[in-house]
């Protein structure tokens, strides 16, 4: 069976495992960057071509697209969806969990708790944007950011109004969110896949940093989460459509609060803190719904 990989970087670490589990079931895994593939439709269907080669159909595809390629990543992903492969992730999903307001607006109309969280567009909007969140000290988020990269926190009305003042006045796109001081940098983890939380671990920012993601230096351990943030994530992935997410949950003191939800979670951090096979059982989710 022909299993689709997409991802720019056939190295990462996540994508060697996805391989590797692949490759373990006997499955014929094929990494697919969306800056080589050519797409064409025409009267005899759609079609994909890769480094010049067209493609046979693939089973399935796991995308793994990062947020600089998301447009080309979902294009490329709805291509080979048009072409009969299953995926755990639409097209649709994955545009709009990478549009962290969008896919934030989508969870508040299902109830879920979230951290107060404001988005403007404008120089002249931010006393307002501050005032929703509660003031400083609070948090500025890039929308389409990733691994901790573009999130800053304002410990200072002062220090808020001119990082906001710059990102906007530069027309980034940027989400104002109320700062959870109780959780001292930690976070929690929950890795989804299909209907069951399968991991779950707790993230702890090093000194001089609120950011517990791994990639900035975060450290962290295997937990059991509680039946309510489990409730909480598997709800947060179905609502945005993902059959595979990693959710990012705060332990506040008044309950757990959804801060945001991954489409393609890695696998390196989650693996090590929990000591599973969670690429097995991507795969194993993805060929369950093949067969």
């Amino acid at each position: 069976m022909r299993l689709a990989i997409l991802s720019a970087k056939a190295e990462l670490h996540s994508t060697q495992r996805l391989v590797a589990a692949a490759t373990a079931r006997g499955l014929e895994p094929h990494v697919l960057s969306p800056l080589c593939c050519q797409l064409t439709l025409n009267a005899e269907g759609p079609a994909l071509y890769y480094q010049g080669e067209r493609q046979p159909t693939f089973a399935a595809v796991l995308p793994r697209v990062g947020h600089e390629l998301t447009l080309l990543g979902a294009t490329v992903l709805r291509q080979l969806q048009t072409m009969g492969s299953y995926s755990p992730t639409s097209a649709a999903a994955l545009l709009s969990a990478r549009d962290k307001f969008h896919a934030l607006q989508l969870l508040l109309a299902q109830g879920l708790p979230m951290p107060a969280t404001a988005f403007g567009s404008s120089p002249e909007q931010i006393p307002r944007l501050m005032a929703e969140v509660g003031g400083a000290p609070l948090v500025i988020k890039v929308l389409e950011g990733s691994q901790g990269i573009g999130v800053s926190l304002a410990d200072s009305p002062q220090a808020a109004r001119s990082t906001l003042e710059a990102f906007l006045g530069a027309k980034v796109n940027v989400l104002v969110q109320e700062f959870i001081s109780e959780c001292a940098g930690q976070d929690i983890r929950l890795l989804v896949i299909g209907e069951k939380v399968v991991a779950a671990m707790a993230r702890q920012a090093q000194d001089g940093d609120f950011r517990a993601n791994l990639h900035c230096g975060g450290q962290a351990h295997a937990i059991t989460p509680t039946d309510a943030e489990c409730a909480i994530a598997i709800k947060a992935a179905q609502t945005l459509g993902l059959g595979i997410a990693g959710v990012d949950l705060l332990r506040s003191a008044r309950g757990p609060l959804l801060l945001e939800v991954n489409s393609s979670p890695g696998l390196e951090g989650i693996e090590k803190a929990c000591g599973l096979d969670i690429a097995g059982l991507m795969v194993d989710f993805v060929l369950s719904h093949c067969r």
